[in-house]
Parts: structure tokens; sequence; C-alpha cells
């Protein structure tokens, strides 16, 4: 089994990075295939909080190589801020960590232009962009003629290279721009990250040949696809499933697995619709419980109910065999919950996700009403250790997004998960002490 990928199917922000790090136990290389600086992950193990941003999860453990291929924009800054942090913990990266030279670079210019242009659409309505120059370099990217990518930096012509587009962006966003002191600033990243900087997509090739397992770590959530997501409302790569071979250069055939991540509720960033926001006292109280705030800029997160008809457009784009339902323990205490299985538009009940995000913003959703729970979750071990009710909760969203629920969170700790491998993949999952067997 080549290769098993871990896609978030909202619009981001899941909890996929404790699930790539519990995964990354039955895996030998994994993969950062999309995004930049702007996605974050938050592994909790040990009574420690890790934070990541750029490298993938898998860092945390021995005997297990990361890559950053070239679908990632990489903030040299930012990663080489990682390293230093992870190495003052502790975690080695010497010999683990692996970036591509294909991978595009994040300038100054990048992000004087995200703040120029504010990530606002006509009406101030935001699109939700962190500011850190991700946009601005996948549209470079694009372009072409002002892009360089990582293994530019060690060509000779790089210099002039760099003068020459400084002094295009300089001209354009009406910035001054410090060439001389910026090419000895990137020089600088350059050499730090020499020992790390090779051709991912022979690697990743190489080792599916092989016969390696690799595992696919996906970043943002489907909804914010550049191409299927609520556009203009999303992101700048395909952050879906159907990024991972554009931005890994791994072939599809070679990805076995799919898991599709979601919260046990709803949540998004910045602007655009969702049909099922409670801006209200209960939203509020679903930010409380489930910390929604964001780990890169600790914004405050937009909280709802469950939203089906969007989780299951992305269940099917992404191509998902099974899912895993994070958080679960946040909605403990309500007396009833809601999950939305359908959206009234013009009067018309539709189950087909928009592809238009004016239609979508039209979109009122239909509920069932489930009955709740008032356990506390945190301690629960064990799938048959669940309330009864949480229980149905899960099947419901099981049988409407039309895949078996195979993971249960029920807090941030790697412990506080419920492995459950459906019948169809009985020896899926990696041994863990607190696995339920395929019958409980």
């Amino acid at each position: 089994m080549p290769g098993t990928c871990v896609v978030g199917l909202q619009w981001g922000d899941e909890a996929k990075g404790k699930l790539v790090d519990i995964l990354t136990e039955e895996h030998e290389i994994v993969v950062r295939y999309a995004g930049g600086a702007n996605a974050g992950h938050t592994v909790v193990s040990d009574g420690q909080t890790w934070k990541l941003s750029l490298i993938p999860s898998g860092i945390l453990r021995d005997g297990v190589t990361c890559v950053v291929t070239g679908g990632v924009v990489l903030d040299p800054a930012s990663v080489i801020n990682e390293i230093d942090g992870l190495e003052s913990r502790g975690v080695r990266i010497d010999g683990k960590l692996l970036v591509s030279d294909r991978a595009h670079v994040v300038f100054p210019w990048h992000v004087a232009e995200d703040k120029l242009l504010d990530g606002s659409l006509t009406g101030g309505e935001s699109i939700g962009t962190t500011g850190r120059g991700i946009g601005p370099c996948y549209r470079d990217k694009v372009g072409r003629s002002l892009a360089i990518r990582l293994g530019d930096l060690y060509r000779p012509e790089f210099p002039s290279q760099l003068r020459h587009i400084a002094g295009l962006k300089e001209k354009l966003l009406g910035v001054g721009l410090d060439a001389a002191a910026i090419e000895a600033q990137y020089r600088g990243y350059a050499e730090r990250l020499r020992p790390l900087v090779c051709d991912t997509t022979s690697f990743l090739l190489d080792a599916v040949e092989a016969g390696r397992k690799l595992l696919f770590e996906g970043a943002q959530g489907a909804l914010l696809d550049v191409d299927h997501g609520t556009y203009p409302f999303v992101t700048s790569s395909n952050s879906s499933g159907v990024g991972i071979s554009s931005g890994s250069g791994v072939p599809g055939r070679w990805i076995e697995r799919v898991i599709g991540v979601v919260k046990a509720y709803s949540t998004r960033v910045g602007g655009g619709p969702m049909p099922t926001e409670q801006d209200n006292a209960v939203g509020q109280r679903i930010r409380d419980r489930g910390n929604e705030y964001g780990t890169v800029t600790r914004r405050p997160r937009r909280c709802g109910w469950f939203d089906a008809v969007a989780a299951r457009y992305t269940a099917r784009l992404s191509g998902v065999d099974e899912l895993a339902v994070m958080l679960l323990d946040v909605l403990s205490g309500f007396d009833e919950l809601k999950v939305c299985s359908a959206y009234r538009i013009a009067g018309r009940e539709v189950r087909q996700f928009p592809s238009h995000v004016d239609d979508l913003r039209q979109a009122e959703p239909v509920y069932e009403t489930l009955p709740g729970w008032s356990e506390e979750l945190t301690a629960v071990r064990r799938y048959d250790e669940l309330p009864e009710n949480a229980r149905r909760y899960l099947a419901r969203i099981g049988e409407l997004l039309g895949r078996p629920v195979t993971v249960v969170s029920v807090g941030p700790d790697r412990v506080q998960t419920i492995l459950r491998p459906s019948a169809s993949t009985p020896n899926a999952w990696p041994r863990h002490p607190h696995s339920t067997p395929v019958n409980a």
C-alpha cells in the first residue's frame, strides 16, 4: 500500500496534524504537497504541544523522512524558524527532512503585495488571507516571469534575477525594496537549507516504485480548493484530494487510501458564505469549548453546525474512502444537535453543493435534529464506551457522507483517539492500545 492521504473536507483547521502524527507510525515518508506558511498543524503528545506550518507533522517521529514538495510555496525564514524550534526541544532534523528545489519562494514583495491588496474583494469582504504572501507567490508562479524557485537561489544568475524582479516590483507596488539586502538575506537562507534541498519528485517516484509507504498530508481544507472550492473565498492551491498528484509529482495510481477529516461541527475563517454558521450563543459555545482560534493568526473562527452537504461534496471530490471525525468532545453538553442534510435555494430543496458562491450565499440549511449527550468524552478510549447518542451522531454523519467513520477524536492528545477499522480495512490502522475491534 504505497500511498495514503489525509485531506480536510471543510474550510481547514480539521485537526489533520493529529491524525497524520498517528498514521506516521505505519509509514516511511510523510509528504506535504500544497500550501505554505499559512497552514497550521497542532499535535499534542505527552503533555507537549507542537505547532507546525510548513514541516510535515511526521517530523516528530524517528525513522521517518518528511518531504516538502514543489507544490508548496516556501517562506525560508518560516521553515528555518520551525527547524530551530524543533531542534531546541530535542527533535532531530538532520536526515529527516527534504525540501524540493522546485518549491517557489516567498519574498518580501509578496508580503507587501498581500498587505496592499488586504485580502479584500469589492465591497470590503475579506477572503481570509493570512497576509504572509502566499497568494502573490502563487500568482507569480503561474505568471512565470517574476517567479523564483528554491533551486534558483544556488545558481550564478540569482543576483541579477533578483535585482530585475525587485526593480519591477518596486514600480508595480510603489514600495521601496533593498535588493542588495534581500539578496544577502536569502543567500543566508539558502546556505542554511542547502543540506535539505533536492529533487523531491524523483525521490518520491523512486520511493513508490520501491514499494515504500507514503503518507500525504493535506493543507487547509477541500472547500478552499482554488478550482473546486467556494471561489473566490479560497486558498491559492488545490487543497482537495485532486491536488495530491499535481503538488507532489506522484501519479494517482499510487494513492490507494484517502481519509477525509472533518470536525464534528463546522468552522470557517474570513469571508464567504457558511450556511450553517451560528453567530450566536451556540457558535460562541462551540468556539470556546473547541478553542477555535487560528493556529497561525489566532483569529476567532466562525462556528456552526455540521454541514453534510458540503462535506459529502468534498468527500466525493477527494476520493475519500473513510472518515475521521475530530473534536467530538466539544459537542458534549448540548441537549440537541443539528446536522444540515440539504439546502433550500430559491424555494427548492437541493442536496448538491452549489458551484457558484452567490447560490451558496442564498442557501438555507435544512436541518435534522439529533439528541445530544451530557457526558464528557475526553477519557473515552473505546468506541463502545461512547454515549449512545454520540454513536448515533457519528453514524448519521457516516450515512450522509456515504463513508464509514473509522476515527473519532475526543481530545487533543494522541491517546484521545479512537481507531475503529472498517470491515473492508481491518488492518489499516497502526497498533494502538485503545483501538476498537471491527465488530464493536
